[in-house]
């Protein structure tokens, strides 16, 4: 059985792991025979986001303890995942992948990664196993990969322009598809940058999730 290693980052579209676009890739990976083990790094959430009125709480919250909201409990630090136990990778988006995983939201092109999400991400890519970035998280690529690896958030101007500054060669993909980049091995869809809803997301999430599985066979 393949395993993969999922690593979220919060729970709720503005400030963590996008719900939807992350149930919809464990359910992928179980309905795919894979079996998945969840992670988060263990920090203070950049900002807590009340997702009724859109505006910035003043509270605090920690990404590995919002995350397992979504992993009904089953999450562990990131500092804990060895790439040697897992046969692929996976990020799903929402602004916590751009926000507390990076700093891509305030930043853009000037952005800086968490260092023990860079340090997973990189074993993953340096022993060339398959990876998949969903949604925002494709802005992570290019501080992982060798410059000019293809990578996609969809169709957004100015979203693209950042990707190439960073040193990706952007794609523009539509939202049931994905890109693929077949010398670095990662896979990338734009999930809720394009989808206007659940169904639209799922099904370019599936096709991605499904054709990272036909990597390990």
């Amino acid at each position: 059985m393949a395993k993969v290693a999922v690593i979220l980052s919060g729970c709720g579209v503005f400030d963590g792991s996008e719900i939807h676009e992350a149930v919809i890739t464990l359910l992928a990976l179980s309905r795919g025979g894979a079996e998945y083990t969840c992670f988060a790094p263990n920090i203070d959430m950049m900002h807590v986001v009340n997702h009724l009125t859109g505006e910035v709480s003043d509270e605090k919250r920690n990404v590995l303890v919002e995350s397992a909201r979504i992993a009904r409990g089953e999450v562990k630090d990131i500092k804990e995942l060895n790439a040697d136990d897992f046969d692929a990778l996976v990020l799903p988006g929402g602004f916590g992948a751009a926000k507390n995983l990076t700093s891509f939201a305030i930043d853009g092109a000037n952005c800086q990664i968490n260092g023990d999400v860079k340090t997973a991400c990189l074993a993953f890519a340096t022993a060339q196993k398959p990876a998949a970035y969903l949604c925002i998280a494709p802005a992570i690529i290019p501080m992982i990969y060798p410059n000019q690896t293809q990578a996609t958030i969809g169709s957004d101007v100015d979203t693209a322009n950042a990707l190439t500054e960073l040193g990706a060669t952007h794609q523009n993909c539509d939202v049931t598809d994905f890109v693929y980049d077949e010398q670095a091995n990662v896979f990338s869809t734009p999930a809720y940058m394009l989808a206007t809803n659940i169904a639209q997301a799922a099904t370019g999430i599936e096709k991605t999730i499904s054709a990272l599985l036909g990597r390990l066979n």
